[in-house]
């Protein structure tokens, strides 16, 4: 005689809440998404939830800290301390990307935080230090003689950074894995044939 084939809940693990969590803060934005609606959407109770994270803003860190650890990853490769500073800057520029598209939704919503949280402020301040470091560089790019002299090197680190940025509204799980190539190609080579 067959048993009944046993039917599989979809785990409830600390991973897959975080991952409804950030879909939700996405949706709705963090200051409009309740507890409530975290457990609905993970379709289990409040008291679960909190059994794995202490509230939303523990959430929110988890979320934010998973970002920003694979980036500040980027700045500890051999490519980002080794070799001329356009190389650095350009290996960090396709990390970047790397990054992003392996962590989307974890990276949409950390460039959508605003600091209305202390989570959120301690998030931007991670970000400003990843865009000083980056302006660093570009300031020794234009020093080395290998960025046009009189570039403004936190302007530039701001482009550079908006370029990368610009890449969660369009990007889409599944893309073609060229794309960080192709975006430190058109940052560091532009878009126009050579003349």
């Amino acid at each position: 005689m067959n048993s009944p084939a046993r039917v599989r809940r979809p785990s409830h693990g600390p991973g897959s809440l975080l991952e409804v969590a950030v879909g939700e803060f996405i949706t709705r934005g963090y200051d409009a998404t309740s507890m409530e609606d975290l457990s609905r959407a993970a379709g289990i109770t409040k008291s679960s939830f909190y059994h794995h994270f202490a509230g939303k803003e523990a959430l929110l860190r988890a979320a934010l800290e998973r970002a920003l650890d694979g980036l500040f990853a980027v700045l500890d490769t051999p490519g980002a301390r080794t070799g001329s500073p356009v190389a650095r800057l350009r290996h960090i520029v396709h990390g970047q990307v790397e990054v992003l598209v392996r962590e989307l939704p974890y990276v949409t919503l950390l460039l959508r935080v605003r600091g209305n949280t202390e989570t959120e402020r301690w998030a931007l301040e991670r970000r400003r230090t990843f865009d000083a470091h980056v302006a660093g560089l570009v300031r020794e790019a234009v020093e080395a003689g290998e960025i046009r002299a009189g570039v403004d090197p936190a302007l530039a680190a701001r482009l550079l950074s908006g370029l990368v940025n610009s890449v969660v509204e369009w990007a889409r799980p599944g893309r073609s894995a060229s794309l960080p190539d192709d975006v430190a190609r058109a940052a560091f080579e532009g878009i126009l044939p050579a003349s």
